[in-house]
């Protein structure tokens, strides 16, 4: 478990964001957020006042990252690449999340560590993390102002004979049917969105298509429902193209990967992030995704995981 509990003992009473300085090494905003986040706990009761005291024996929950052995793809002072698994998450998503990226991040490269950008879960590719926490502000901003460029590669249902320019507005709202939680649908309501699709080879014995997708803006799921609203929706995908029940299904955890292969074509998501390009630091970086995608593709669509 990344998250653990510490007893921790203050000889005298003190601020607790200074017992967290003085003993742990936090930097004096690091400890208060730590604070407001609930981290520290009297007689079971967390505390929320970043200003608050501490005097004698208390629990502080703390991240603590464990290794699965995954390294980063690519190295340099201020930043790494790592090619993340598809199944993982970037980011735990509670203190029960067993693994995610993020302990690869910081047990590589310290507590300052950080992802700079998100990709799904089932999404396997390259993901930027910042090693320190100026690197992190700066990355950040160049994925906002889309000054990274990012490819990715899909096997999707269909024929696709042609480069493509999708450009249709995306709308993320709560589905009126109450049957799918939260979809991003194609609204003339919705934020501006553009993706450049490319074929790349067809595999007629299945009737799929091996796709580079390019997006030009950075909205929630903006690959796949423009792959679903031509078309060509992603094999392995459990939502866009499904029926409303059984998308309700898989999130809810009911759908085997037997059931989910017949239905999807897939035991995942068949889309990777395989290329970024920028410029950091008059420097020029073009990193290019080092998995077999098409052999891993066709290992989800013909085995069904445990």
């Amino acid at each position: 478990m990344p998250f653990v509990v510490k007893k921790l003992y203050a000889p005298h009473k003190m601020k607790a964001f200074l017992f967290l300085i003085k003993e742990l090494g936090y930097t004096q905003k690091q400890a208060q957020s730590q604070i407001s986040r609930g981290r520290i706990s009297i007689n079971g009761s967390p505390m929320v006042n970043a200003a608050g005291y501490v005097d004698g024996e208390f629990e502080f929950v703390c991240f603590k990252p464990i290794s699965k052995g995954l390294k980063p793809l690519f190295i340099t002072p201020l930043f790494a690449l790592f090619d993340k698994p598809s199944g993982v998450l970037v980011h735990p998503q509670s203190r029960n999340t067993p693994y995610s990226l993020i302990d690869e991040i910081r047990f590589h490269f310290g507590s300052d560590a950080n992802i700079t950008h998100r990709i799904d879960q089932e999404t396997s590719g390259l993901v930027l993390a910042a090693r320190d926490k100026k690197s992190e502000r700066d990355l950040k901003m160049m994925f906002e102002a889309r000054e990274m460029q990012k490819h990715y590669l899909a096997l999707v249902h269909g024929h696709v004979s042609r480069e493509t320019s999708i450009e249709e507005p995306l709308l993320r709202k709560e589905d009126k049917s109450a049957l799918v939680r939260m979809i991003v649908k194609v609204d003339s309501e919705g934020k501006q969105a553009k993706t450049e699709i490319e074929p790349l080879r067809y595999f007629p014995d299945k009737d799929m298509t091996l796709i580079k997708a390019k997006p030009f803006t950075g909205r929630q799921h903006q690959i796949r429902v423009h792959l679903f609203h031509v078309k060509h929706p992603i094999v392995g995908d459990p939502i866009y193209g499904q029926k409303e029940e059984n998308v309700l299904r898989f999130l809810d955890k009911e759908i085997t990967a037997d059931e989910r292969l017949r239905l999807s074509g897939a035991t995942r998501l068949l889309l990777h992030a395989s290329q970024l390009d920028f410029e950091y630091k008059d420097n020029h970086y073009s990193i290019h995704s080092k998995e077999d995608f098409i052999t891993e593709a066709f290992r989800a669509m013909a085995i069904a995981q445990e």
